[in-house]
């Protein structure tokens, strides 16, 4: 069974966002890296001080299957990069929900958050998938 921590919301496209204050940490969830496989590259199109917009990929992960583009679950500004994933992406693979986070995004409308999936739906939306 693909864990689905608590506390955190969901998209359909299978990131996480972890909200904390107006600040949100994002990154791909355990079913993304189950589906994906081997990841050998994350590729992070963003800096710190950039603006992200829902729908708008701000980066890509490669694994041995495939290569799926990052897209960010909410809009606002970009104020912290995991740069370790440039040298070690398989941090992704061992701690997706921890090591392995993507972005950290100063929300535009931290409300926003709110309007994603909570545990449940998510666990429901991998379940029909």
């Amino acid at each position: 069974m693909t864990d689905i921590p608590p506390g955190l919301r969901y998209t359909k496209d299978h990131e996480w966002a972890k909200a904390d204050g107006a600040e949100v940490q994002v990154g791909i969830t355990q079913f993304a890296v189950e589906q994906l496989g081997d990841i050998t590259l994350v590729q992070l199109d963003v800096k710190v001080g950039d603006t992200v917009t829902v729908g708008k990929a701000f980066g890509s992960v490669e694994s041995v299957k495939s290569v799926s583009d990052l897209f960010p679950p909410i809009a606002g500004k970009i104020v912290r990069v995991n740069a370790d994933l440039e040298k070690t992406p398989e941090l992704v693979n061992e701690d997706c929900y921890g090591k392995g986070w993507m972005v950290v995004i100063a929300a535009t409308d931290a409300k926003a958050v709110d309007a994603l999936l909570d545990p449940a739906a998510y666990e429901a939306h991998v379940k029909a998938s």
